[in-house]
């Protein structure tokens, strides 16, 4: 379908900011396919944008609609294996088991087809099914040596049901396998190695700083102790400098009880 040219500007405009924001932002991505769904709700690229960022921000439901939407406009068997994913992710793994089964299958390219095995396997594995799902990674395209865009992570999904079935040797084995395939840095498999062999990584610079924190609190510290001692020492010589306020006051007084009987003799006799 074709689209005046300044609205079909518009809409790619839109389509661009989804393409480019949809892994660092899913919402925003969400948000600029929503602009474009409501310009061009009936052009096929937009329902499939539309679709991705929707399953990007795991609206499954609203994602399977507009990837249904689209393949009624061309026909085309290409998003079949993300639409069964949507049926994993609305919590129906057994539709998605039984879209591997279905015809449109075959009409898959290679890529095509280890995504919708991964996608099998992820729905044997939410069935509880963790052996059949090791069953159905095992296929000729794991086996090959030959490395392509999708081996990492079907390398890295095999080592995981392997871990989960307890066989941790083997786990270990295909997550490096995964690590040498995986140049772009895809999946997170240096850091499951690192997590079975029992490495921690410690972040120095916050050694560094929980350091020089402790080094602070403890001049804080002596700091505290010297302002209390001196504080005490003032105390002390307050209460010496009052104790001798009051010594000499009883003098006075002293003094004074003294005077006070020499007058009052000396007085009897002129009264008398």
């Amino acid at each position: 379908m074709s689209l005046p040219k300044t609205l079909a500007e518009d809409v790619a405009r839109n389509l661009v900011m989804v393409a480019r924001l949809i892994d660092e932002d899913p919402e925003q991505a969400y948000a600029f396919s929503r602009i474009a769904l409501r310009l061009a709700s009936r052009v096929a690229a937009v329902r499939e944008a539309a679709g991705f960022a929707a399953y990007a921000t795991q609206r499954y439901a609203e994602a399977l609609a507009e990837f249904r939407a689209s393949r009624r406009m061309t026909g085309s068997v290409e998003l079949w294996p993300v639409m069964a994913d949507c049926e994993r992710g609305l919590g129906r793994p057994e539709r998605a088991m039984a879209m591997a089964g279905e015809s449109e299958v075959q009409k898959l390219d290679k890529a095509g087809q280890v995504e919708m095995r991964l996608v099998a396997a992820g729905a044997r594995r939410d069935m509880g099914q963790i052996d059949a799902a090791i069953v159905t990674l095992q296929s000729p395209e794991l086996a090959s040596n030959a490395v392509h865009s999708w081996t990492p992570r079907l390398r890295y999904a095999y080592a995981d049901a392997l871990l989960e079935a307890g066989r941790e040797d083997e786990a270990r084995e295909w997550f490096g396998k995964a690590l040498e395939a995986d140049k772009d840095g895809s999946t997170d498999a240096s850091d499951r190695l690192a997590e079975l062999d029992g490495v921690e990584f410690v972040d120095a610079l916050g050694e560094d700083a929980e350091s020089d924190t402790n080094g602070e609190d403890d001049a804080n510290g002596l700091s505290a102790e010297k302002a209390e001692k001196a504080e005490d020492d003032v105390q002390a010589d307050s209460r010496h400098d009052a104790d001798a306020d009051v010594d000499a006051d009883s003098e006075a007084d002293a003094d004074a009880d003294s005077d006070s009987g020499r007058g009052g003799d000396a007085d009897g006799p002129t009264r008398a």
